[in-house]
């Protein structure tokens, strides 16, 4: 049976992102915007600070992280279930 999203909210993805050296830049409305800088190369994220994000959007926010984290299974065992 193939692994399913997990319900998260903002503040979970956040939590997370900032573990991994993200911090939040900017906050307008309902969404953040994260940053973190590796080597002179800027990586930015913004996220949705709702309770529970729909599983469309968590599957965008999962493929965008993916390509700032390659090959980590941390991100795949905090947004997929096993």
């Amino acid at each position: 049976m193939p692994n399913k999203l997990r319900d998260l909210s903002g503040k979970e993805i956040i939590k997370f992102l900032e573990k991994e050296g993200f911090k939040i830049y900017k906050t307008r409305g309902s969404h953040c915007k994260m940053k973190r800088i590796i080597s002179d190369s800027s990586q930015t994220l913004f996220i949705p600070l709702h309770k529970s994000i729909t599983k469309a959007t968590l599957h965008d926010i999962f493929y965008q992280i993916s390509e700032y984290l390659p090959g980590s299974l941390e991100l795949k065992r905090f947004f997929f279930t096993e």
